[in-house]
């Protein structure tokens, strides 16, 4: 007999979801709303007085080349992140998923990275592509093959997408990983019986299968690409050399906080979040037809 257990009051429910609204409204939606706010206003240049201004804020930006630039460095960095971090997870899920000795020990060590903060991360990466002590930068230059990451501005992108892409490879590849667990042994046998190879099985089956989880990474990487990688950059390039790795999110930051312009930096934040709902609701419009669920 099915017992069902009611609940007498009605505000109780609210009571329990009080704390958690409390939280979403004061550390997210107000701080959105006072950045769309200050986006619209120009404050002197000891921020005691503010002047609304329009759109002007928005018109100076985009007449500005070096946010183009910044615009452009966005796409390039966020694509390379987004692309490395989702191949090199779902290839060592892969590998990770087979049934050898001491895959429990592999995946673990696999999953340790993403505890690692960005900063702590981005030291790491120094410790490597340093051109003076950076095990991997010095044997470059002494190969005699040319490598200053805080001179050459390509290098300088390459290095912060390879830690940021190496930051977000252990989140991805926990999700990979379960998707490819669920994924019922018999479809791949009889597979295999039939006569087709690994990697026909694994495009023809597997990673149709793994569709949900590939979109949803996608989601979330791209997020991460655009506002998690502050850290790293930060530690590692500062935006430089020559604001070659300046982000959308690390120039908001600069004008913001080291400029003092809110005005200007209230506008970026603005212009950033519309980027991301508009690729996240292209990505929800196309990209999710080739979802199998």
């Amino acid at each position: 007999m099915d017992r069902k257990v009611v609940f007498n009051q009605k505000l109780l429910p609210y009571l329990l979801l009080l704390p958690q609204m409390a939280i979403t409204l004061v550390f997210f939606f107000w701080p959105a709303g006072q950045a769309v706010w200050f986006a619209f206003l120009r404050q002197d240049a000891f921020g005691i007085r503010t002047t609304f201004v329009g759109f002007e804020n928005f018109t100076d930006l985009f007449a500005d080349p070096l946010y183009l630039d910044t615009i452009r460095n966005t796409a390039v960095f966020s694509t390379g992140v987004t692309i490395l971090a989702l191949a090199v997870a779902l290839l060592l899920a892969v590998l990770a998923d087979r049934q050898i000795r001491g895959a429990t020990g592999y995946r673990t060590l696999l999953i340790w990275p993403y505890a690692i903060a960005p900063a702590i991360a981005a030291v790491l990466w120094i410790f490597l592509f340093h051109p003076s002590i950076g095990l991997i930068g010095r044997a470059l230059n002494d190969a005699g093959l040319p490598f200053d990451y805080k001179l050459n501005g390509n290098q300088a992108m390459l290095v912060v997408i390879l830690a940021s892409a190496w930051k977000q490879v252990s989140y991805n590849f926990i999700f990979f990983l379960a998707g490819l667990q669920s994924i019922p042994k018999a479809v791949l046998e009889a597979a295999a019986i039939d006569g087709a190879r690994a990697t026909r099985r694994f495009w023809t089956i597997i990673f149709p299968l793994l569709s949900p989880t590939t979109f949803f990474l996608l989601v979330v990487n791209l997020v991460y690409a655009f506002f998690d990688t502050f850290g790293v950059i930060d530690a590692l390039t500062k935006g430089g050399p020559a604001k070659a790795t300046e982000t959308l999110i690390y120039r908001a930051y600069v004008d913001g906080r080291v400029n003092l312009d809110l005005g200007s930096s209230s506008a970026q934040s603005v212009v950033l979040m519309i980027v991301v709902i508009l690729l996240t609701a292209i990505q929800f419009r196309y990209v999710e037809r080739r979802v199998h669920y």
